[in-house]
């Protein structure tokens, strides 16, 4: 019986600390998805923003305002 005993108690101490091991591991990944997440909103609004420039010189080269071959309102 005590053979026993001491054989469930050192399965509780392994699952124990495994539980310890994987809560650690579990705030780590928690901290790595969180900077990932930061990482994909910054990237996200720089894409927006080169987007808008992207389409600001594709109208200007496509003639729109601002264009070279555009004469100036007073000729």
């Amino acid at each position: 019986m005590e053979q026993r005993m001491a054989e469930l108690s050192a399965r509780v101490e392994e699952l124990e600390s495994r539980v310890a091991f994987q809560e650690d591991l579990l705030g780590q990944l928690n901290d790595v998805i969180a900077a990932q997440d930061a990482d994909i909103r910054q990237l996200v609004a720089q894409v927006r923003e080169l987007a808008e420039k992207y389409r600001d010189l594709t109208f200007e080269i496509q003639g729109g305002a601002g264009s070279r071959n555009e004469k100036p309102p007073h000729y």
